[in-house]
């Protein structure tokens, strides 16, 4: 049997808010995996709103996804740097950095690197 499925992000089954208020991740689940819609608002980095949840010093998710409005700016470890904007695909290995560029937010659809992105682990029992 064939299916066809509508979802709206704005009924998301979950949302991850980033540190500061700086926008949120909007997550769907479908039967093919999690998808994304990250908003990041004017001033929004991931060092500053996503690496205390994150614990690493940089981005250690792949992301492949679009950019659908705003501007982002991604820079890996080895100082490569790139900026996307409206109706850019993007494709970005494990270890970077971004920050939104400009003062409008930015908004990506990302069908990669989602299940543990901006995710607040448990602390342990007993603490």
């Amino acid at each position: 049997m064939m299916t066809i499925v509508k979802r709206n992000f704005d009924s998301a089954d979950e949302v991850r808010p980033f540190e500061d208020h700086k926008g949120h991740l909007d997550l769907l689940e479908t039967d093919h995996g999690l998808v994304g819609r990250g908003v990041f608002e004017p001033g929004w980095q991931w060092s500053k709103h996503v690496k205390p949840v994150a614990g690493t010093d940089s981005c250690e998710a792949a992301h492949t996804g679009y950019c659908v409005s705003g501007r982002i700016k991604v820079v890996m470890n080895d100082g490569e740097e790139v900026e996307y904007g409206p109706g850019d695909f993007m494709e970005i290995d494990p270890g970077h950095d971004a920050r939104v560029i400009g003062d409008e937010p930015c908004v990506l659809l990302d069908w990669t690197g989602m299940a543990d992105y901006a995710k607040r682990m448990a602390a342990p029992a007993g603490v």
